[in-house]
């Protein structure tokens, strides 16, 4: 099955958030905080010492307070040489995605919190993580577009794990907020 064909299917990943009158300060608030967390999960994705992708996790409560950060790397004490991380066999075998990183920082329960990611949606091999910790929103960034607005590989390369893991997230009732990439630099 081709999940990439064309932007009319890519748009099936989009939540639609009706505003009115009556609910315009809340969705305000809501992209306010989200531009903050996506500010931070991009800063803190810098810290990961992949070469080719640098992924950010924050985790946040309802109160808008920062509950944990994590981003990809080996695991604590494993030799992070350069050399591993260009072995791409050798690198996806030993790295520790951002999200599940940031589940395991937390020392406090995840029931009803938030997770920002930046630069990709989580796979389906953290979407089990995350509905298992009872995180209750997921906000990213488009994976098909960058900030300019200009389409990705990214989407190729990963759009059917992140397809599988909507799916994951549809049926558990975790919920996904996700921006195109131009419009949330535009925020």
């Amino acid at each position: 099955m081709d999940v990439f064909a064309g932007r009319k299917r890519r748009r099936e990943f989009k939540m639609i958030l009706r505003v009115t009158e009556l609910n315009k300060n809340l969705v305000k608030n809501i992209i306010k905080w989200d531009k903050r967390f996506l500010d931070l999960a991009e800063h803190i994705s810098q810290w990961s010492k992949d070469p080719s992708t640098q992924v950010g996790a924050v985790i946040a409560d309802k109160d808008n307070r920062i509950v944990s950060v994590g981003y990809n790397g080996f695991p604590k004490g494993v030799n992070d040489d350069e050399e591993r991380y260009e072995d791409r066999e050798q690198k996806y075998s030993l790295i520790v995605h951002a999200e599940i990183n940031a589940i395991l920082f937390a020392q406090k329960g995840l029931k009803n919190t938030t997770l920002y990611t930046w630069p990709l949606p989580p796979c389906e091999r953290c979407a089990g993580f995350i509905i298992q910790s009872g995180l209750e929103t997921v906000v990213s960034i488009d994976l098909f577009s960058d900030k300019e607005g200009k389409t990705t590989d990214r989407g190729y390369r990963w759009g059917e794990s992140f397809e599988i893991a909507q799916k994951m997230f549809q049926e558990s009732s975790v919920n996904m907020r996700i921006y195109e990439a131009s419009v949330w630099q535009g925020l």
